[in-house]
């Protein structure tokens, strides 16, 4: 088994990076392996199959978008340091990855109720609670696009994030309602 203390090292390193929206990337692709753990456990899940492939996709993309996060967040805090005049392009930048990293939760977490209701068995607790760490990372993402983008009222891309945290939040509520 992978030694998660290492993972814990890295994240309380006294680096700037990698932060908040590596982290929730991160969480949200371990939700999605849990999806795809419980769907392989699921025999009477009819579409299990195609739910463990759409898992595996959305935790491969938002691995990607993990690190994307972490550039992002590393060129901005660049930007910041040295008074760069390009400064409000790395902020929006740094806003753009966090959007996506809300908008994959969001789906994560809307496949995992989908899981929390037709798994079998136990299967379904592991879909539950991938719901509930799917839609944490979205509130945290979309946290980050407000913070990035100074939350500029009447901002689409702040609207769009609490948008699929809200999504997020919904499905994680059903999943966690979900007889066990």
């Amino acid at each position: 088994m992978t030694d998660a203390r290492e993972l814990a090292e890295l994240i309380s390193s006294g680096e700037a990076v990698p932060a908040s929206g590596w982290v929730a990337g991160v969480s949200a692709a371990l939700a999605a392996a849990l999806v795809a753990k419980a769907a392989s456990r699921s025999e009477g899940w009819s579409e299990a199959a195609g739910g463990r492939a759409q898992a595996l996709d959305l935790r491969d993309r938002l691995l990607e978008l993990a690190a994307q996060d972490a550039r992002a967040y590393d060129r901005a805090l660049t930007a910041l340091d040295e008074r760069d005049p390009q400064l409000s392009g790395a902020l929006a930048e740094a806003a753009e990855v966090p959007l996506a990293l809300a908008e994959a939760c969001a789906d994560v977490a809307l496949l995992a109720a989908e899981g929390a209701e037709r798994a079998d068995g136990a299967a379904r607790a592991d879909a539950a609670a991938a719901a509930a760490l799917a839609a944490g990372a979205a509130r945290a993402a979309a946290k980050l696009v407000a913070v990035n983008l100074g939350a500029v009222e009447g901002d689409e891309r702040v609207a769009a994030a609490d948008r699929a945290a809200e999504a997020a939040a919904d499905a994680a509520r059903g999943a966690l309602g979900t007889q066990i």
